[in-house]
């Protein structure tokens, strides 16, 4: 049996669905009420001091997971949200001719947030999603010195790719053009180091391979182009000095902070801040390993029917496989064993996470074998 299954909370299942939602650790209750609860129901002071400290916490653990200065992390509710804030926060997406390239296999909320915050007459570019979004040459086919800001997916949850981060950041330095970066498939299961991989902006979330829960999202603003952004959307957690209230003055914080805004939530950041800190003790190279290795049990059994890269360079933490005619029939028996995965247009997504052992990919095996 996997060391790590006794820290989370697994409801005697089979969960190899971490790609969607990964599962809590067997502390997180204890931990919430001693962050969050128990300075609001066991004291008669003001909570927000303990509170806030919370938000330090989630700063600070995502600062060691990416290996970078906690000041340049700023809490947002999800990255549809910080994407919007991005684009609205730089004047020189302010055009009418402005030009963004993203692939059509990028998550779809993405593009519907670009669509609306761009100014009317703004140009999206897609890369085609039948071409290889892995291969670094279709990036440097697609990108342009006539392009503002390029989108890019550090994981693919459809496809169980990965994009050539690097590459892709560095040719947009070259070419002067912004780069946003979406970990929200990625995050820790697949190492970044913003010190080696510096795009001009991190999105992403706590929901999936970091097993924080929904609400706590992150935008990551690199310190060469903070002075440019100038939110729209603020409140007085953007202001340098939240406690001033002076109606009449308005100074942006100098850090990603900027991006805040009102009266925030502190509920997410609890439950996440606990799991992120697990996680970054652990270490996104120790998953990642680990990972790869569940998933070559499943490929050494169903290789023909892979639909995700084979090439470790390239592949996330999701196998897809496809199973033709027999695929419905085959999801329902796994649902009936209590394995849990899912399915999407090339087929069904499985992923295994530290918590994962070979007898539970075993059993997903048998299970299949059993079908097919």
């Amino acid at each position: 049996m996997s060391q790590f299954k006794n820290d989370f909370l697994l409801a005697d299942s089979n969960y190899l669905l971490n790609h969607s939602v990964g599962r809590p650790l067997a502390t997180v209750e204890q931990a919430f009420k001693d962050s969050f609860l128990s300075p609001w129901q066991h004291s008669g002071k003001e909570p927000w001091g303990s509170w806030l400290e919370i938000i330090n916490n989630f700063q600070s653990a995502l600062a060691t997971l990416f290996n970078a200065p906690a000041d340049q992390f700023c809490p947002q509710v999800n990255l549809s949200s910080s994407l919007t804030k991005i684009v609205m926060s730089l004047g020189a997406l302010n055009k009418t001719n402005v030009v963004i390239l993203m692939s059509e296999a990028d998550f779809p909320s993405m593009g519907f947030a670009l669509q609306k915050s761009l100014p009317s007459g703004a140009e999206i570019r897609f890369i085609n999603k039948t071409l290889d979004i892995a291969n670094a040459n279709v990036w440097h086919s697609h990108l342009s010195k006539d392009i503002d800001l390029v989108f890019i997916s550090n994981a693919y949850s459809n496809t169980g790719q990965l994009a050539p981060v690097g590459e892709v950041i560095s040719l947009a330095k070259e070419l002067g053009v912004i780069s946003v970066l979406d970990i929200a498939q990625s995050a820790g299961v697949i190492p970044l180091n913003l010190q080696s991989v510096s795009p001009d902006f991190m999105i992403g979330s706590s929901v999936k391979w970091l097993c924080g829960g929904p609400g706590a999202g992150y935008l990551w603003v690199n310190p060469d182009i903070i002075e440019q952004c100038q939110p729209k959307d603020v409140g007085w957690f953007s202001h340098q000095n939240p406690f001033e209230f002076d109606i009449h003055n308005f100074n942006y914080h100098q850090s990603a902070m900027k991006f805040w805004g009102g009266t925030p939530s502190i509920t997410p950041f609890a439950l996440a801040s606990h799991s992120i800190e697990y996680f970054a003790k652990l270490g996104s190279t120790n998953i990642r390993a680990h990972n790869q290795s569940m998933i070559d049990l499943i490929v050494n059994e169903f290789d023909n029917e892979v639909k995700s890269p084979l090439d470790k360079h390239t592949r996330s933490g999701t196998v897809i496989l496809d199973f033709s005619d027999k695929q419905t029939r085959i999801m329902e028996e796994l649902a009936a064993a209590n394995i849990s995965v899912d399915a999407r247009h090339l087929g069904m997504r499985v992923s295994a996470h530290i918590y994962n052992d070979a007898d539970d990919i075993q059993h997903f095996i048998d299970v299949v074998k059993q079908h097919y």
